[in-house]
């Protein structure tokens, strides 16, 4: 006699849990290495870990009302971008909107990302000339620009993706020039970035 679907669930083995270190900063639950973000908009702008459950209550809805904002997965790779006209310092930074239409530069550095406002004729400027920049989500979606040694990549990506970058080069700099390993480390950053809608 043929087992039904719920006798063949029941004799199935009992798998192990899948181990976290990490848990929902919100609810305690543990989540998974690839867990989502929340921002929270208070202060200096903390990203918060979320279990899908806790991250799926702030759409976009209720984060107009609130506090916490979704951070969402979009990348997408961008065409030429004059980023000269922004009067960035160096060859790798990221650009976040704000909700009264600003733009706030920063980049990257040992001690943190460090930022600056950018001028807000030269953002309306390159958003003319790079119309996917239109529906850059405040707050929580950057334009991230690689120009340093040789480079040239301009990516659309979610804020956590910048804040990683600037954990890898807190974490790997050394000296003044940033010693053998962050530029390695840096480039298999920018190589392992994909789009995704």
């Amino acid at each position: 006699m043929k087992a039904t679907a719920l006798e063949r669930i029941i004799r199935m083995p009992l798998r192990a849990p899948t181990r976290t270190d990490q848990h929902c900063d919100l609810c305690g639950a543990p989540v998974e290495h690839t867990h989502r973000h929340l921002l929270d908009t208070r202060g200096a702008g903390e990203l918060i870990c979320a279990c899908q459950a806790c991250w799926l209550l702030f759409d976009r809805e209720q984060a107009a009302q609130g506090h916490y904002r979704q951070i969402p997965r979009r990348r997408l790779r961008l065409p030429t971008l004059p980023v000269d006209k922004l009067g960035v310092p160096v060859g790798l930074a990221f650009v976040i909107t704000r909700d009264d239409g600003s733009a706030l530069a920063h980049y990257p550095s040992p001690a943190g990302p460090t930022r600056w406002e950018v001028d807000r004729e030269a953002w309306l400027e390159v958003v003319a000339d790079c119309p996917r920049l239109r529906d850059l989500r405040t707050d929580v979606e950057a334009v991230l620009v690689n120009t340093a040694r040789g480079h040239d990549e301009r990516w659309l990506v979610p804020v956590d993706d910048c804040y990683r970058l600037t954990a890898v080069i807190r974490s790997e700099w050394k000296g003044l020039s940033g010693g053998d390993t962050v530029w390695p480390r840096i480039d298999q950053f920018f190589s392992e970035l994909t789009e995704r809608s």
